[in-house]
């Protein structure tokens, strides 16, 4: 039976406006939190904090083996089916033992390397041994949350949400008054272990109700299925924050760190807002996906995703883009060089935006050489463009190339999208990989 469009619009509204809730208290505190970073560390300290979160990012990938999103599809797909929930969940424990020990090995034993590499000092080494520790608790919060994503239980998660952030947030300010820079990165580290304890504290009974711990098997009848979830995370998250840091490096060679720490703001910014679209793709846009197989069935759902969606950040992001001084000055007092980086930067991000709800189409159907293919592209052009443009209008040429690269990455994805539905005669039901 299908369910009416303004039932559908209703509860995408709903989601959206308690996801707006926390995502209202999040950019609360981060103004303040940001303000107080920009004031007592500076640019390059921004800098590298901004590297710090690239390099989280990408073990929140490897730990896991980079199976977030298909846990996200099959928990949506089996939630009622027991029996191929334990396979997904013995088959995901067994890729995350292997991730964890892996990764926990490369950072304890390569941490000089790592710190010279990423911070060009070996001071941080200590920072990269924690991360070792801390590795394991990034897994089990990725895997976890994944879970709740797959079930669309966005109230739990909002919980989760506001109580981790705000936790971690005192984290963060404490440390940072106590030892300054070290204090943040510190803080920033250790975040997933506060993450963990409070999504357990919340969700221990949804987990017990889902996954029976005591069945859990070292089998993995679901390996293939997952390994193709794991190839796309490497292209979508390892690889984007690799290029993130390489970019920053870059701008830090050929210009400055103040350079590299005016574009670290600049999206930093930007990623507060856009983590409001990233919760609504998990919650609602990819369950929605797995489960349409016509082409009429996903215009119908895109139209009403874009009808939702796209008029509210569209508002949003012209209020931030009028109001950028006063942004500026009350986020990152001083840093007034970011001003002509939000034209650029808020464009690339509407036209990112336009272009990820068609992505999901991508993880929803498991299209593995289409989405690795057009993910390639994307970083492609946002490495060369950043190279090429960075000479001729300085740190402002990353942001341009940040709007270029999605133009075309737009126009890519739609052809592919579109092209799947024409190829499988509108009707397909399985997983393909074209």
């Amino acid at each position: 039976m299908k369910i009416p469009g303004f039932i559908k619009r209703n509860l995408l509204l709903k989601m959206t406006s308690l996801n707006a809730g926390v995502i209202g208290i999040r950019l609360f505190i981060s103004l303040f939190i940001q303000r107080l970073l920009a004031e007592m560390v500076g640019e390059a300290g921004v800098a590298k904090i901004g590297s710090l979160r690239n390099l989280l990012e990408m073990l929140g990938s490897f730990t896991s083996v980079g199976v977030f999103t298909g846990v996200v599809k099959y928990v949506a797909e089996y939630k009622d089916d027991k029996d191929q929930l334990q396979k997904l969940f013995s088959t995901t424990l067994v890729f995350t033992i292997i991730g964890v020990f892996t990764v926990a090995a490369v950072l304890f034993f390569g941490a000089g390397y790592l710190s010279e590499t990423i911070f060009d000092s070996l001071k941080y080494e200590y920072l990269i041994k924690l991360l070792a520790v801390v590795v394991p608790f990034i897994a089990m919060y990725r895997i976890f949350k994944a879970v709740i994503n797959g079930l669309s239980r966005y109230k739990v998660l909002a919980k989760i949400e506001i109580i981790s952030y705000i936790l971690s947030s005192a984290l963060t300010v404490a440390l940072l008054l106590i030892h300054n820079l070290d204090g943040a990165l510190i803080a920033i580290a250790i975040t997933p272990v506060v993450q963990l304890l409070a999504l357990l504290f919340i969700m221990t009974s949804i987990l017990r109700e889902y996954v029976q711990f005591s069945k859990l098997s070292f089998k993995i009848p679901m390996a293939k299925s997952l390994l193709a979830f794991s190839l796309m995370s490497f292209f979508s998250t390892v690889l984007l924050n690799y290029v993130e840091l390489d970019i920053r490096v870059m701008v830090t060679n050929r210009l400055s760190e103040v350079d590299a720490g005016i574009w670290t703001a600049m999206t930093n910014i930007s990623k507060n807002y856009m983590v409001f679209s990233s919760a609504i793709f998990s919650l609602y846009v990819l369950p929605k996906f797995a489960g349409i197989y016509t082409k009429t069935d996903f215009k119908v759902e895109l139209a009403n995703i874009y009808k939702t969606l796209m008029p509210l950040f569209g508002v949003g992001m012209l209020l931030v883009y009028f109001l950028r001084d006063y942004v500026i000055q009350i986020i990152y007092p001083d840093f007034y060089a970011m001003s002509p980086l939000f034209k650029w930067q808020l464009l690339g991000d509407f036209v990112r935006l336009a272009a990820l709800v068609l992505g999901y189409q991508f993880l929803a159907k498991k299209m593995v050489r289409n989405f690795i293919f057009s993910e390639i592209i994307s970083l492609s052009l946002f490495y060369g463009f950043s190279y090429y443009f960075v000479e001729i209008y300085g740190v402002e040429g990353v942001v341009i190339a940040h709007f270029l690269r999605y133009v075309l990455y737009f126009l890519l994805v739609s052809y592919l999208v579109f092209r799947y539905f024409k190829n499988n005669n509108n009707s397909t039901k399985k997983d393909s990989v074209a």
